[in-house]
């Protein structure tokens, strides 16, 4: 991977075996990549990259405009999200194990007194990734059989940029932890999605094909997950 800056734009360069230069502007910071074929040379990407600015420009700005989710404290009376639903937290203090649990519309979080702000974080977020868990396994297994594919590792991280990412060559598969705050049609999406990457690795015309045939709504279900305001983490 190599970094190019082109009018002013920083933008990844990944070189493939594949025969065309692709490019992505991604959610949800607007993170520009190319896609190049081995034998491309510097200049013909940047040359490339120049027939797109004004593009990469308008998309970038879009994301830059796109409202963001502020910094999270932690603390009562915050609205945090489970499968789509908000729920109004409650901070409650103990001296033994920590606990996150849900009653009717509230969320407890249950803490030592002491408790620094990350500390509390940590305690929701591997909350959280017990519950994407719970639910990201079965899925795992319906749509590996559907597809006709096995992934030989599932993990899931916060990241920036993607929903989900798929190693195809060691057939890995991450799932990006916010998804337990968002629909479960939406996990369910990423998951098609990074198992349809085990049959066809590049977003073809042939990975289209695939998608439109196991996941006929998908198109609607990804406009709606990237509608969502996404939350400030760093990348695990």
């Amino acid at each position: 991977m190599i970094i190019m800056i082109v009018a002013g734009v920083e933008i990844e360069v990944i070189k493939k075996n594949i025969k065309n230069m692709h490019l992505y502007v991604m959610p949800p910071y607007g993170n520009v990549r190319i896609t190049a074929p081995v034998k491309a040379n510097d200049e013909t990407i940047s040359l490339f990259a120049i027939t797109k600015i004004a593009w990469i420009k308008k998309q970038i700005e879009k994301y830059e405009n796109q409202p963001r989710q502020s910094e999270r404290e932690y603390i009562s009376g915050e609205s945090h999200y489970v499968w789509g639903r908000r729920y109004r937290l409650e901070v409650r203090y103990t001296k033994t194990a920590n606990n996150v649990e849900i009653k009717a519309n509230k969320l407890f979080l249950t803490v030592r007194e002491n408790s620094t702000q990350a500390q509390r974080e940590n305690v929701m977020n591997e909350w959280y990734r017990a519950e994407l868990k719970a639910k990201l396994s079965p899925l795992i297994e319906k749509w590996q059989k559907i597809i006709g594919v096995t992934t030989d590792s599932v993990g899931v991280k916060n990241m920036l940029t993607r929903w989900g990412t798929c190693n195809v060559k060691d057939k890995r598969i991450w799932i990006n932890l916010q998804l337990a705050k968002k629909p479960i049609n939406c996990l369910e999406y990423v998951v098609v999605h990074e198992l349809v990457h085990l049959l066809e690795k590049d977003h073809t015309s042939i990975f289209i094909e695939y998608m439109d045939r196991f996941l006929p709504y998908w198109r609607v279900t990804k406009d709606e997950l990237n509608s969502f305001i996404m939350d400030r983490y760093l990348e695990e």
